[in-house]
């Protein structure tokens, strides 16, 4: 039992201290640095909680963060939505589900930056071409209103991220008792009972793990914020990445930016664990 519980953690080891020196050492630096006025390079006086009380006072850190939450809340219910509208699509007896499989979930191999300027032709060049053609006035200048910046953000969000959540719940869904299924609708019970009383209960855990990965993404998108709309009009549609990125960077305020880093982490992680407590909780009572 000694050699199993050394070679458990030898093998573990490397990625303990990957853990500890990428993740945990700098996070720590980080909350330290968040309560000094550093500059990037040194690291002067402590100044206490001066940067959070400045940072819940920055309208545009609360603009952002507010723009964050509506957008994380509607793109985490569309991408599910659409993730397992598409894995019950392809777990159904139809010869292209293969096919269909790898078409869904493309999007997801392409990276952010690319996503952002494919999706930013389309909406200012190939919707402004069917407003003309059509004479729909809305479909021109997509991107330049906060209102249609955030719905092309989602649409954005939810056509990347719907492939790689179908995966999740395709292994779920194929992973279902068919007996159960056939017993059900020898009862007769339909399709939507079935999935109501069936089949959503038994595919509850996907649920958690989805939602956990939809609610960080969604929150700390950035890279497809940048190239889409790039916070415009006037950072209007400017998510907290992109904000604390442009306290950093570009007011080279380090410890603010830092400051704002730690609250957006908290409220993160917050809402994740609260998110996995309480799914976690309904699959049980299911």
């Amino acid at each position: 039992m000694r050699t199993r519980d050394l070679a458990y953690w030898l093998f573990l080891a490397p990625v303990l201290l990957a853990l500890l020196l990428v993740i945990i050492v700098p996070l720590l630096i980080g909350v330290y640095y968040s309560f000094t006025d550093w500059n990037g390079i040194k690291v002067g006086s402590f100044v206490g909680f001066e940067n959070y009380i400045d940072a819940f006072k920055d309208k545009e850190f609360i603009a952002s963060l507010w723009f964050t939450v509506k957008f994380s809340v509607v793109s985490i219910i569309l991408t599910n939505v659409i993730g397992l509208g598409l894995a019950l699509i392809v777990t159904t007896k139809i010869k292209s589900s293969k096919l269909l499989r790898t078409v869904f979930f493309m999007p997801n191999l392409i990276g952010g930056l690319i996503l952002g300027f494919i999706w930013q032709f389309i909406f200012i060049k190939v919707f402004a071409g069917l407003g003309d053609i059509l004479g729909i006035e809305g479909l021109k200048g997509w991107l330049s209103t906060t209102e249609t910046g955030f719905w092309g953000l989602v649409i954005l969000m939810s056509w990347q991220m719907s492939g790689y959540i179908m995966i999740i719940y395709i292994a779920y869904l194929e992973g279902l008792p068919g007996e159960l299924l056939e017993a059900a609708e020898i009862d007769g019970a339909g399709p939507l009972k079935r999935f109501r009383y069936v089949i959503f209960p038994l595919v509850a855990p996907a649920f958690t793990v989805s939602m956990f990965l939809t609610l960080s993404n969604s929150f700390k998108l950035y890279d497809q914020n940048l190239s889409l709309t790039a916070g415009g009009p006037y950072n209007s549609t400017q998510m907290v990445a992109m904000e604390i990125f442009k306290t950093a960077f570009g007011e080279t305020e380090m410890a603010f930016a830092q400051s704002k880093a730690v609250i957006f982490f908290i409220i993160v992680a917050v809402i994740s664990l609260t998110q996995v407590y309480i799914n976690k909780k309904r699959e049980v009572e299911m």
